[in-house]
């Protein structure tokens, strides 16, 4: 059957209601949310400004007419989903994909986006399925850069195929407490990081992983090459944190230096995690729930402190 032929359907979304490790269980969602919070929350993606929303829809558009006219096209596939899930309409996107994927099941690039797209919709389990599908399949494959859907300012794409599947697979096991898989699968991302940006990456989520697991010599390795005078186009969050992990930074003054959004559900959540690793747990539950209060609830950041609260039995701020 022609992907364009197969109907849309409403896709449950999953709340992880287990302490340790987070597991998923499936719950239907309000028709104007996306997903539901590891508490029960119904979420909804905040509005874009105009400008932002006029262009997305343009993308979309644009990406709507190469489906039109490639329907069974994996590249014409994966763009609509692409460009669907920046709208933050995430079901709609995930079901793009499948049906992709139904054409495709070879195709490791499907696998590696609807995985993103069940990590931003709480569906752990799902995700980690898709991305060690995906790492299968492109196992003794060469490796290929990824095009970016939201090119940085310099448009230059800064992660590649192989990247990423290893990049969200250790940010799933995460998620779920599984610091030993995501040690695994950083360790990995590593091998194919092959730009200051990807290495940046990389290493703060490979640095948190280790500290996680109470290898602080191993963790301190990580930090070695990292050096204040680095090229960063896009990861420079990233990239201060790792200087603050190094003694290079004050973590008040960082999180000060937040310019909203992601940047601040990031810097935020490297902050909180750095003071639960080293024993202030109040403290890292405060910049938690003040990372999950921020409302980017689609960034890495924000999923990651909703965790580890959910594990630490805490709520997030009423």
């Amino acid at each position: 059957m022609p992907l364009r032929s197969i109907p849309l359907v409403p896709v449950l979304m999953a709340s992880a209601l287990a302490a340790t490790p987070v597991a998923s269980q499936q719950q239907p969602v309000q028709s104007e949310a996306e997903a539901v919070s590891l508490f029960g929350t119904p979420l909804v993606p905040p509005a874009p400004s105009p400008e932002a929303r006029a262009a997305l829809e343009a993308r979309l558009a644009e990406a709507r007419a190469a489906f039109d006219r490639e329907p069974a096209g994996a590249d014409a596939i994966i763009w609509l989903g692409r460009r669907t899930a920046y709208l933050g309409r995430y079901r709609e996107a995930i079901a793009i994909f499948t049906r992709g994927i139904a054409l495709h099941p070879g195709d490791a690039r499907l696998y590696r986006h609807r995985g993103h797209r069940y990590i931003t919709t709480r569906r752990f389990g799902l995700a980690i399925q898709d991305l060690e599908r995906a790492a299968a399949l492109t196992r003794g494959q060469p490796d290929e850069v990824e095009p970016d859907g939201q090119p940085n300012a310099r448009n230059t794409p800064t992660s590649t195929l192989q990247f990423n599947i290893w990049y969200h697979l250790g940010l799933a096991q995460y998620l779920q407490g599984d610091f030993a898989g995501a040690l695994r699968s950083y360790e990995r991302c590593l091998d194919v990081s092959r730009n200051p940006d990807s290495q940046a990456a990389t290493r703060h989520w490979l640095y948190m992983t280790l500290r996680r697991l109470g290898r602080e010599e191993d963790a301190a390795r990580v930090l070695e090459p990292v050096r204040s005078d680095t090229d960063i186009i896009e990861n420079d969050a990233y990239h201060r944190l790792l200087l603050m992990y190094k003694n290079q930074g004050d973590a008040d003054a960082l999180l000060a230096s937040a310019s909203g959004g992601t940047d601040q559900a990031t810097l935020g959540y490297g902050v909180g995690n750095w003071h639960l690793y080293n024993g202030r747990r109040d403290r890292a539950v405060a910049v938690f729930r003040s990372v999950v209060a921020g409302g980017q609830w689609a960034s890495f950041g924000a999923l990651a402190a909703e965790a580890d609260l959910h594990r630490l039995g805490e709520r997030p701020l009423p």
